[in-house]
């Protein structure tokens, strides 16, 4: 890393015309006789949030360096007389640029003929630099980066002003390499400055202030009150508080107006993924409100407006019932790409008791038979099969240890023996025992043996169609072909190890290129391009599970290094939102990858005047992660409750797994100090819901959780059981903790 310094006298001396008059305190600092040296950032794998011109000092001279920038007053004005879509380019402030303004010129060149001059200061400082003269210029620096962006910030909605404001601070002070500053403030008990980005501008000035009043001299340097300074005239002489206390109020009432009040003393929200088991079971969804959830995610990706609004009715029934508020999140499917939908399988269920390694039965398969409509069996049975039966004079006559024979889809006989019997809306349900393979397809008819002669009889009906698949193994070639109609492909295999999928996204086939790296279902299984055309793209499988992995419909396709270019919201995703606006909380915008999403998305909630829906912005993207400053400064220019969510899966695939903590803490931090609710999203306990045990790692993963405003879990098999452990996790006391840790009695014995 390249080491440098940040002259006080030089930012001031840039800056001073733009906000002398309104800062007149700083006018108390002498520029000259009493600067102050920071090291800047340079070099850095993480964007950098610089914003306009740092004088760095090398080994031997001072250079001007540039970091991208967000234009300044005059450049916005003009921009803004154009579209919209420009805001989201970053513009760098080179050292030799035509094109800039006079004015700027002439001080750029002032700058450059003061370098001995700087030098001079340096060298005649040297070691004598105090902590509160870094802290002076790093309160100068936050400054600068304020009025810079002054035209911008006064674009931002009235809600929004301090949070934009103070989350520029912190992109200042991130741009400056605070480490020595750091280890110093420690040293002499002051603060960290790693937890004040919720109010970076009062914390910089109670420090400051302490350490002038702390002097004998007290009248030299910075003087300025931690409750005065904060409330600044500007952004069209509307008063701004950027105090400490004000900033705290501001993030926990953001986080209550876009996710819901907490109740009980809760410290984080939960959030469940459901789909078409919600619409059927009102009893799941009773047992995932009594164990935490507290909003329900509804992906537009699947299902449509019949099933949503089943869904939504569900949820609201069972929380008033319970009188525990819940919200409604609804994603948009944006334009991500997917693999195409595969023929549906026959309407057939395997049942298959489980068996050792020698092949012998150690335990026939737990078979649920339930009425028609009954929904899901209570949650703390597990049945291997779930089987609906049409037939009230059967199921009324049903009794435990009785034997249920059948033939199956092959011709075998095979029987069912009752174990258990439980009471289910609409009647009774009974767990049951099988100890042969078998086949069920609906029509499939059910009887009671009874003395010598057949009882009664039920059907078995609903049985959901066989999952299609294919499964891919290192080295095979899978084809990817257009759809090019509506029906459904069969994906067969044209050859050994060769195998056949649709996508219906035509980008995938007109942006890729061969030798461009390709990812399916969240990175589970990997390959490279090797060949293209207009209707074909040509895969190499380099990575899968030792036996292979399948891929089915509608899983995801990440290419992290191509250059797609998708729409910001497709024609579904438009004629979604008119639904979620009329019966949801809030709205997931997916796959954001730069400004001009957000400006449709703006546009469009304008048309439609939606001012109450909740805005959640996903960032699942590179170009999400880079421009994220500019996405939520642009998504802040209207006043709809406002967050963001981690949403890992493709994060994870688009940037590398190596980087992802990195990201997560920085996504984190920014939204931090804009005061916006995070949702933590993808892979929560995923061990935990889809087979009841959770992993180590998963725990510590879930209690990283406790930082975030939300923590989304995904559907499952034991996802009632996932939502209990979660809460416990994110809302236990450390009181209770630490009354388990008994103090440690040291005894000295005289012997």
């Amino acid at each position: 890393m390249i080491k440098g310094a940040v002259s006080v006298c030089s930012v001031v001396d840039q800056t001073s015309f733009l906000y002398h008059a309104r800062f007149p305190d700083l006018s108390a600092v002498n520029t000259c006789g009493n600067s102050s040296f920071l090291p800047c950032k340079s070099g850095s794998k993480v964007p950098d949030y610089g914003n306009h011109l740092l004088l760095l000092q090398g080994k031997d001279k001072i250079t001007p360096r540039a970091a991208y920038r967000i234009p300044p007053d005059s450049e916005d004005a003009q921009r803004q007389s154009s579209s919209d879509s420009s805001d989201d380019q970053l513009f760098v402030f080179p050292d030799n640029d035509e094109n800039l303004e006079e004015p700027r010129k002439r001080r750029a060149a002032s700058k450059i003929q003061s370098r001995i001059d700087l030098q001079q200061i340096a060298k005649k400082l040297g070691h004598q630099v105090t902590i509160l003269d870094k802290l002076k210029a790093v309160h100068l620096h936050i400054l600068a980066m304020e009025q810079w962006n002054a035209s911008r910030l006064k674009l931002c909605h009235q809600n929004y002003s301090a949070s934009a404001i103070n989350m520029l601070h912190y992109l200042a002070l991130k741009s400056l390499d605070t480490e020595q500053i750091k280890e110093e403030l420690s040293s002499i008990g002051l603060m960290n400055l790693e937890t004040i980005n919720t109010h970076v501008l009062s914390s910089l000035s109670g420090c400051i202030e302490m350490l002038i009043n702390s002097r004998p001299d007290s009248l030299l340097g910075l003087k300025v009150s931690t409750e005065g300074l904060p409330v600044q005239q500007h952004l069209d002489n509307k008063n701004v508080d950027l105090g400490m206390t004000a900033m705290v109020k501001k993030a926990s009432s953001d986080r209550d107006l876009l996710l819901g009040k907490l109740q009980s003393l809760k410290k984080a929200h939960i959030m469940v993924t459901v789909g078409q088991e919600a619409a059927e079971n009102d009893t799941q969804i009773t047992d995932l409100i009594s164990s935490g959830a507290t909003i329900f995610r509804i992906n537009c990706a699947h299902g449509n407006t019949e099933l949503w609004s089943k869904i939504i009715t569900t949820v609201k029934r069972c929380s008033h019932l319970l009188e525990k508020p819940c919200q409604i999140l609804m994603d948009l499917a944006g334009p991500k790409l997917r693999t195409g939908r595969l023929k549906d399988g026959p309407c057939v269920v395997k049942i298959s008791p489980k068996r050792n390694a020698l092949g012998r039965i150690i335990r026939g398969a737990q078979v649920w038979l339930s009425p028609q409509g009954a929904g899901l069996p209570p949650s703390h049975l597990s049945p291997d099969v779930i089987l609906q039966v049409d037939g009230e004079e059967f199921l009324s006559k049903l009794e435990v240890d009785d034997s249920v024979r059948f033939t199956d889809a092959r011709g075998k006989q095979r029987s069912l023996r009752t174990i258990s019997k439980y009471p289910v809306f609409s009647g009774a349900g009974f767990m049951a025992e099988c100890s042969k393979t078998a086949y069920v397809e609906s029509g499939t008819a059910l009887y009671i043996k009874e003395k010598g002669k057949k009882s009664s009889v039920g059907f078995v009906v609903s049985v959901p169609p066989a999952e299609q698949f294919v499964r891919l193994r290192v080295g095979d070639l899978l084809v990817l072909t257009r759809d090019s109609s509506d029906k459904q492909d069969t994906s067969p295999c044209s050859a050994v190890g060769t195998h056949k999928m649709t996508c219906p996204c035509g980008y995938l086939f007109d942006s890729v290129k061969p030798g461009d790296p390709i990812a399916f279902d969240d990175g589970k299984i990997w390959g490279v391009i090797k060949g293209t055309s207009i209707s074909e793209v040509v895969v190499t499988i380099t990575h899968a599970g030792p036996k292979g992995t399948k891929l089915g419909s509608e899983k995801s396709i990440n290419i992290p290094q191509s250059n797609i270019r998708y729409e910001g919201l497709t024609s579904k995703d438009l004629m979604d939102l008119d639904f979620v606006a009329a019966h949801a909380n809030m709205v997931g915008i997916s796959f954001i990858r730069d400004v001009h999403d957000i400006v449709v998305l703006r546009q469009e909630l304008s048309k439609r005047k939606i001012s109450k829906l909740g805005v959640v912005l996903k960032i699942e993207t590179q170009g999400g992660f880079e421009k994220l400053p500019l996405l939520i400064l642009e998504a802040m220019k209207s006043g709809n409750p406002l967050g963001v969510m981690i949403a890992r899966g493709d994060l994870a695939v688009e940037c590398g797994w190596e980087k992802l903590a990195d990201i997560q803490e920085e996504i984190m931090s920014i939204c931090s100090a804009a005061h916006l609710p995070v949702i933590l999203a993808t892979q929560v306990l995923e061990s935990l819901v889809k087979t009841g045990v959770p992993t180590r790692a998963e725990i510590t993963d879930a209690a990283n959780g406790r930082r975030a405003s939300c923590v989304m879990l995904n559907k499952g098999k034991h996802i009632v059981k996932a939502v209990s452990t979660l809460d416990t996790i994110l809302n236990s006391q450390c009181t209770n903790a630490k009354a388990e840790l008994k103090p440690l009695m040291l005894i000295n014995r005289v012997g």
